[in-house]
């Protein structure tokens, strides 16, 4: 199945943090000559998906269309409550301004596959570790993602378990290796999978993944 196929699926890019870590706006930041945000915008137009980002600490809008969070400073939760609520599209694939490592290949087979088995939430795995994002969502998970925030529960990861829970439907785990192994997702940079959940949230971490562009893995 391809994107072109798909009942709709929309794309987000969540860049609503504080980004104290990091001290100036993540988003913003560049690395190997581009900011942080270009990575990701582009990895979800690369795909064929539609591209906005949910949340902003600037004016981001050269990027992509904005939409500006409606509990500011309520944590991703939030961003994607507020991007659910203003899409039309059935299902939302959600991705952190701080991930720019991702490869198309991943996000391409992840949207696909929820679309495809009509699951509330599916997520991926690396190293046995489910990662919080990326993540697809069902639009029908919005009432129960704004109750738990609401009620100051505002964990995303207990908010997805919550969703799928009382849709009835289990969480959907993908695993990275698995995939790799069968040839599914790849790299075109020839990061390996380690590499691509790398959060770029400190210049240390910065630092790292400029190595890895350049071809310094280690």
């Amino acid at each position: 199945m391809t994107l072109a196929t798909l009942p709709g699926v929309a794309g987000f890019v969540l860049a609503g943090g504080q980004s104290t870590r990091m001290g100036r706006d993540k988003a913003l930041v560049e690395l190997a000559g581009r900011p942080l945000i270009a990575y990701v915008v582009e990895a979800l137009k690369s795909v064929g998906l539609s591209a906005q980002i949910a949340g902003a600490r600037n004016d981001l809008s050269a990027f992509a269309p904005v939409i500006w969070d409606e509990t500011p400073d309520a944590g991703p939760l939030s961003g994607i409550c507020s991007a659910l609520a203003a899409t039309s599209a059935e299902w939302a694939l959600f991705l952190s301004v701080d991930m720019p490592l991702l490869p198309a290949s991943l996000i391409r087979y992840l949207a696909s596959y929820a679309a495809s088995t009509g699951s509330t939430v599916t997520w991926v795995s690396m190293n046995g570790f489910a990662e919080t994002f990326p993540v697809v969502v069902r639009r029908s998970a919005l009432p129960y993602l704004l109750k738990e925030l609401r009620e100051g529960h505002a964990s995303c990861r207990a908010g997805f378990h919550e969703a799928a829970s009382r849709t009835g439907e289990a969480i959907r785990v993908l695993s990275v290796e698995q995939l790799a192994q069968a040839g599914q997702v790849q790299d075109p940079r020839g990061l390996p999978p380690a590499c691509w959940f790398h959060n770029v949230n400190s210049p240390q971490e910065l630092e790292r993944a400029e190595r890895w562009l350049a071809g310094k893995i280690a």
